[in-house]
């Protein structure tokens, strides 16, 4: 009996102790469905890697890429699990195109998925988003860097001397 639920491939971080202490807890983390991480060129469903960047106001860091086996747009769902689990911990998923169940998984888990047009090149995307986070930033973000606040402020009480 064959197993047809789709396997990470890979996984690649990139670990820098400087970024890790001072961006992880500030930055929003955002993937982007690629095929050969220059572009958001991939349905999400069927995407051959997920890059995440750590993305801040005025900077971005690429944190990871995650590559998959491949996979066939042929609405088998089992797919999705591994995708939707790349993306643990992402306030945001950028694709070319997006089924609505996966939709619906990835707004369960707190990511907001956006379509792009296809072959956004993601440092376009990168830069806009830094813009956005300066100016206006969206509800979604407002959200997630709210989230992000609320996670910490036990780390941010010990570190004061807090005790039970």
């Amino acid at each position: 009996m064959s197993n047809s639920r789709t396997r990470r491939a890979r996984k690649l971080r990139l670990v820098d102790s400087q970024i890790e202490d001072e961006l992880v807890n500030r930055a929003l983390r955002v993937g982007f469905a690629t095929k050969n991480q220059q572009h958001v060129d991939q349905h999400f469903g069927s995407c051959a890697s997920i890059a995440i960047y750590l993305v801040m106001p005025h900077e971005t860091h690429l944190h990871e890429v995650v590559a998959f086996e491949t996979a066939n747009q042929d609405g088998n769902e089992d797919k999705l699990a591994v995708r939707i689990e790349a993306l643990e911990g992402c306030a945001a998923l950028y694709c070319q195109a997006i089924g609505a169940s996966a939709i619906a998984q990835l707004k369960k888990k707190g990511v907001q998925p956006l379509k792009v047009t296809p072959n956004m090149p993601i440092t376009a995307q990168l830069q806009q988003l830094r813009h956005e986070l300066r100016e206006s930033p969206a509800f979604w973000m407002l959200h997630a860097l709210e989230a992000e606040k609320d996670a910490s402020r036990f780390d941010d009480m010990e570190a004061e001397g807090w005790v039970e």
